[in-house]
């Protein structure tokens, strides 16, 4: 089964006095990149909904947000006159302000987050649990919308490698040809030399130049490979890495069909061969 590393959640919940928001992005890369914004009184939990993440997501870049409004009239912040008043007083000694008015300044001054009164404040279990089971929650949509991903993933690789089968089946029908082809030019220019020549050590020499544009062991090893692609993205577990390594082994049989080739027909079909599989190892970035 494919399984994307793009993804997307959202989750509220309501307490007493607080509503809690969580929201996780994820995208693409080679290991856990994993960044967290959360209000200070929520840190002491930071370890433990690492873990959970992790333990899910597994691999991709994950932006992790918790936001916590207070919902309680009698919980709100204290304002510190004090720093605000430090602040407008700054900001009149900018250069270029002389003709700013006193209320714009203090309506810039008021953005600054520090200007109410530091402060923790002391977070119950009840609604660290919360926070813990409302990031739960948003890991599983998170988990939907990469299993969604992966399907159409999934749609896009099996049309893929069957574009390269029927690209093989075609080199295939060319090659009937090919071989008696090279041995009919080669006959023809020892004949237009006009020189006479030991056949048995011509025909050695021949079957010997053959042999070396002959292409039944890549192809033999190019559709395993293709085969085992399929059975690997159809696996249980979702397995990026390993379709990653399985993909370069199939541009080596790929580009050893087109070096041995030598016949423009085949040449034409390896090139679109190729097409297919650079569009297959751009997905697998992004497939966990």
């Amino acid at each position: 089964m494919i399984t994307s590393m793009t993804g997307y959640g959202k989750t509220v919940t309501q307490t007493s006095s607080h509503k809690i928001t969580i929201e996780i992005r994820t995208l693409n890369s080679k290991n856990i990149d994993l960044n967290m914004r959360m209000p200070s009184d929520y840190r002491g939990k930071e370890l433990e909904i690492r873990k959970l993440i992790a333990s899910l997501l597994k691999r991709g870049k994950i932006d992790f947000s918790l936001h916590v409004e207070s919902t309680d009239s009698s919980n709100v912040e204290a304002l510190d006159p004090d720093k605000l008043a430090s602040y407008i007083q700054q900001l009149k000694q900018v250069p270029g302000t002389d003709s700013v008015d006193d209320a714009t300044l203090l309506q810039i001054a008021s953005g600054f987050t520090d200007i109410f009164a530091s402060g923790s404040h002391e977070v119950s279990k009840d609604d660290l649990q919360k926070v813990l089971d409302l990031a739960s929650q948003c890991l599983q949509e998170v988990q939907s919308f990469r299993t969604q991903e992966g399907k159409v993933l999934e749609s896009d690789f099996n049309e893929r490698i069957q574009n390269i089968q029927n690209l093989l089946h075609q080199i295939l029908s060319e090659d009937v040809t090919r071989l008696a082809d090279v041995r009919s030019r080669l006959e023809k220019a020892v004949i237009d030399l006009k020189e006479k020549v030991d056949e048995n050590r011509f025909e050695q020499e021949l079957i010997y130049y053959l042999e070396k544009y002959d292409i039944t062991e890549e192809k033999v090893r190019l559709e395993n490979h293709l085969k085992y692609f399929l059975e690997t993205m159809n696996a249980p577990e979702s397995q990026g890495k390993k379709l990653a390594f399985i993909s370069q082994e199939i541009g080596r049989e790929i580009n050893t069909i087109g070096s041995k080739a030598n016949h423009a027909a085949m040449q034409q079909l390896v090139v679109q061969m190729k097409d297919e599989l650079e569009k297959i190892k751009e997905q697998l970035l992004n497939v966990l």
